[in-house]
């Protein structure tokens, strides 16, 4: 009896491994959904639909499609994907604010180091400070004595709490010690198309979605927040060399699938993410917004859950010594 029981084992041991496969041969049989939690146009959009593109080439089958799910700071879109059906069908493109949530929210209808699997990082991006173009400076240094000197009048857009440019205008108004009026939007488009209205006067986001504007001469670059400079924009200065030591800010992207979903799947999404990150189109892409694809060592399960991590814990403090609360 005791043999025959290990040699039932067994036998469901391969009929798994052999389902798995099976599994990963047939995915995917429709559409796959990329949620993006925030607004069509914005820089995660970008990239998620340019990643879409590249994984409908890369996995062979597949069509990829994007449902923009914004509101509440991205969290209502990271829910929908907490709560969807974990076959691989409902994908998670999403970038720091992954991190940042826990800190914000008093209440999350998820949990991001438990409720999702993991497929990889996708790129890390560089962030611009821009100011609309009727602002009377041409660089940080002028910018610095106008802030103190009309903080009550200057206005400062980001994309919603816990967003990319809500953070990033977090920090800067931390490092010059001067408190701004921060206006909150729901995605960056709506808040870019201010800045270049002249709606607003600031704004700090990334170069996925800044550097078309900034080359067209439709917004003012002061500089970049990353420790040196962009080959995209040589000429802009970081905001370490314009003085603010140490100012060093990126934003990254991540691939994510609802908790549960199986391995089989999570494989096979891992080596289509690795493909079509080296998809000439998307490398070209990439480089055209100021960023790049990550190596392929960090479009992987551990290396995304290990830096989701570590940025929750760098993240955390910062946002509770601020004293800033999304609800």
């Amino acid at each position: 009896m005791v043999r025959q029981f290990f040699v039932s084992l067994g036998a469901v041991a391969t009929l798994a491994l052999a389902s798995g496969a099976a599994l990963a041969q047939q995915y995917p049989t429709r559409p796959v959904t990329i949620v993006v939690p925030f607004a069509a146009g914005g820089p995660t959009d970008i990239v998620a639909r340019s990643m879409a593109d590249a994984m409908g080439r890369s996995v062979q089958g597949a069509n990829f499609v994007v449902d923009n799910a914004a509101g509440a700071g991205g969290t209502i879109g990271v829910a929908k994907v907490a709560r969807a059906t974990p076959d691989g069908y409902t994908l998670l493109v999403h970038h720091i604010g992954m991190a940042t949530a826990p800190a914000l929210y008093r209440k999350l209808a998820f949990d991001p180091l438990k409720d999702f699997e993991y497929v990889g990082l996708i790129n890390e991006v560089a962030m611009t400070l821009l100011v609309k173009t009727a602002l009377p400076v041409k660089d940080v240094k002028e910018l610095m004595p106008y802030l103190k000197q009309n903080a009550a009048k200057v206005s400062l857009a980001n994309a919603g709490i816990g967003s990319a440019s809500h953070l990033c205008g977090l920090l800067f108004m931390s490092a010059i010690a001067t408190d701004l009026t921060t206006v909150p939007y729901k995605g960056t488009a709506p808040a870019l198309a201010d800045l270049l209205g002249g709606q607003v006067d600031m704004l700090c986001d990334q170069t996925t979605n800044t550097v078309p504007q900034i080359k067209a001469g439709k917004v003012r670059a002061l500089a970049v927040t990353s420790s040196t400079r962009l080959s995209i924009l040589p000429e802009l200065p970081t905001l370490a060399e314009s003085g603010l030591k140490d100012f060093d800010v990126s934003v990254w992207h991540g691939l994510y699938a609802p908790k549960g979903t199986p391995k089989a799947v999570v494989d096979r999404l891992v080596a289509g993410l690795r493909q079509a990150l080296k998809d000439p189109a998307i490398v070209k892409r990439f480089a055209e917004l100021g960023t790049e694809p990550v190596a392929e060592a960090k479009a992987a399960p551990d290396a995304l859950r290990a830096h989701l991590a570590a940025e929750i814990t760098k993240w955390a403090p910062l946002i509770k010594q601020a004293g800033i609360y999304a609800d």
